[in-house]
């Protein structure tokens, strides 16, 4: 998933799915941890897709109170 299409989603969109990816997530740890030794791989793509969703997140929230993401930093 890409970060490009993250963006073109809502607030609530991304949540959800942010929110399904985290269930995911646990999915797999249990599953590695009860000897699945193919899961590490998605392990890691899952992780970087809540990370990206989180990004995603952060900008628009940056947006919406100053019109930039840099501006709200300082």
């Amino acid at each position: 998933m890409k970060a490009s299409e993250l963006r073109e989603l809502d607030r609530a969109a991304l949540e959800q799915k942010a929110r399904d990816l985290s269930v995911r997530h646990f999915e797999l740890r249990l599953k590695a941890a009860s000897g699945g030794t193919k899961v590490q791989n998605e392990i890691v793509k899952v992780k970087r897709d809540i990370a990206r969703i989180k990004t995603v997140l952060t900008e628009m929230g940056g947006r919406g109170q100053t019109g930039s993401p840099e501006a709200s930093k300082g």
